[in-house]
């Protein structure tokens, strides 16, 4: 059905309905910066996994959208077992989480015993339930750092995220071989030649880059941290490396500021790289999950208890504004 027919059907405009319905149900939408414009810009949060997992633990509404990604929904469940979780499109998924399938994980764990498990948060429940911490890309230095240095540390499953925080920290780590396709789309080739044609921007990147593009990066940092840099930065262009629904919101905070996004290896709508699974939910399907209230993320109960403790144990790792 169509986004017009949708909004024939409700006699309003897809906006309207969603503000009604989240005020009729006490429900709040949570937004990460990867969706659409549109659903960025009717959330009544965005931020990265950090700041999403934050608002979910504190919010007071009855029922969450998590206009996101399907792990990204069940650390709402996990912190928010008597809330009705819904994600507008369960199909969207996530290629780091996608690639540690539980049962290959525990076989891995039984191959390294005696390990600290540190997980990023782009991973199943199940995956979670098995970790000693959860981290994102925000605090993940701080949960390595707060680990004894004698204690071995197994990471998963971004390796790439793993290299980069084994760099920083002088930690040697078990990396599970996993990575992120967006964060591996870009072409360091195309990269530096556009680079060239702006040699007084800046290149900013997120660590699930590839060790090639973080090289020739001027800041490295999480969704958060790259807007926040942007904002603070007295550069007036950036070439921006991660995933291109970012720099909606970065634009909206500097608009006097040129914006570009990396570009893919392979062409697409944009030359950029973009998550398909983000791009899975559409305001039409937000505003029929919070009517319907469904797809619902529904957890097993021992399961969720066993992926609360690490995640709490994130929580409590603030990176400074």
């Amino acid at each position: 059905m169509s986004v017009v027919t949708v909004e024939k059907e409700v006699g309003a405009s897809l906006v309207e309905e969603v503000d009604r319905l989240r005020e009729e149900k006490n429900a709040v939408i949570l937004a990460h910066y990867y969706q659409e414009p549109e659903i960025q810009d009717i959330a009544d949060h965005v931020g990265d996994s950090l700041e999403l997992a934050r608002w979910a633990a504190e919010t007071t509404a009855d029922v969450i959208v998590f206009a996101g990604v399907k792990f990204m929904a069940e650390t709402a469940k996990i912190l928010n077992p008597q809330k009705k979780v819904l994600l507008p499109d369960m199909e969207a998924g996530c290629s780091l989480s996608d690639g540690c399938p539980p049962s290959e994980f525990r076989k891995f764990l039984d191959e390294h015993p005696g390990h600290v498990v540190v997980t990023y948060v782009n991973c199943s429940v199940e995956v979670k339930a098995m970790s000693d911490y959860i981290c994102t890309s925000s605090n993940a230095e701080m949960v390595i750092d707060s680990i004894p240095k004698e204690r071995p540390i197994i990471f998963a499953p971004d390796q790439n995220l793993g290299k980069y925080l084994i760099r920083k920290t002088g930690r040697q780590m078990v990396l599970w071989e996993g990575s992120c396709m967006v964060h591996e789309a870009f072409s360091i080739d195309k990269l530096l030649k556009l680079h060239a044609e702006h040699p007084d921007a800046e290149i900013i990147a997120h660590p699930e880059s590839e060790q090639h593009v973080l090289k020739v990066a001027g800041f490295i940092g999480s969704t958060a941290g790259m807007i926040r840099h942007v904002n603070s930065s007295k550069a007036e262009k950036f070439i921006v490396a991660t995933e291109a629904g970012i720099l909606h919101r970065m634009q909206k905070d500097v608009p006097e500021k040129l914006l570009i996004p990396a570009p893919a290896a392979e062409e697409n709508t944009c030359s950029c790289s973009e998550c398909g699974f983000m791009k899975m939910n559409t305001m039409e399907k937000l505003y029929r999950c919070l009517k319907d209230e469904r797809p619902e993320v529904v957890l097993d109960e021992d399961l969720r208890k066993q992926a609360l403790v690490p995640m709490l144990r994130c929580l409590e790792f603030k990176p400074k504004p």
